[in-house]
């Protein structure tokens, strides 16, 4: 399976990629964790991540859209992959149709959780809290809602007109989330 999964940030994409990728035996790759193993190791790419997310904002097409093709490019995304974080905008959709089609792939489907915005906004700060995240002070992480709803969800529209878009119910607990994901998606699996 090559499945994006998409939701405004707190979700829940994180926890259940890995969920998802366990299910379907395809590596789980978020975009959000490569860039802060950049921050941790105080790499260029990782100052200047550190800076654009501290503001609420996300790191440009140009560096991402490199990070992703080498990622896809790894020897473990041969029989399928869950991208978590990417894409983001039109340019980066254009970007993995771009990489998919060199590979000779396609997506099977596009996960999308949704979430009321105060939920996400409460989650966030419970995840900050408990972390230690200096990217999830409460303006950061409604900039980051704002910036979902605007260049983000438009997103969902062009996964919904190619037929790939499946959108499950990311309130309640863990597992009940988890079961109606893999309940979605097994029936495309299965259709495929």
């Amino acid at each position: 399976m090559r499945l994006l999964i998409m939701g405004p940030p707190g979700a829940g994409k994180g926890t259940q990629a890995k969920s998802i990728a366990e299910h379907f035996d395809i590596p789980a790759i978020s975009t959000g964790d490569i860039l802060r193993a950049n921050v941790a190791d105080g790499t260029p790419l990782g100052l200047e991540a550190q800076r654009i997310m501290a503001e609420g904002g996300y790191v440009g097409d140009d560096i991402m859209n490199g990070i992703v093709a080498d990622r896809l490019a790894e020897d473990d995304c041969a029989k399928g992959f869950l991208l978590d974080g990417y894409p983001r905008t039109l340019p980066q959709v254009e970007a993995v149709d771009e990489i998919l089609d060199r590979a000779g792939v396609e997506l099977d489907a596009v996960l999308s959780l949704r979430v009321d915005v105060e939920e996400l906004v409460s989650r966030l700060r419970k995840r900050a809290e408990s972390e230690g995240r200096d990217d999830d002070s409460e303006q950061a992480i409604r900039v980051r809602q704002q910036k979902y709803l605007d260049e983000t969800s438009p997103l969902l529209d062009v996964y919904r007109d190619r037929g790939l878009l499946v959108e499950v119910s990311g309130v309640g607990d863990v597992s009940e989330v988890t079961e109606r994901i893999f309940q979605a998606l097994d029936r495309v699996a299965t259709a495929s």
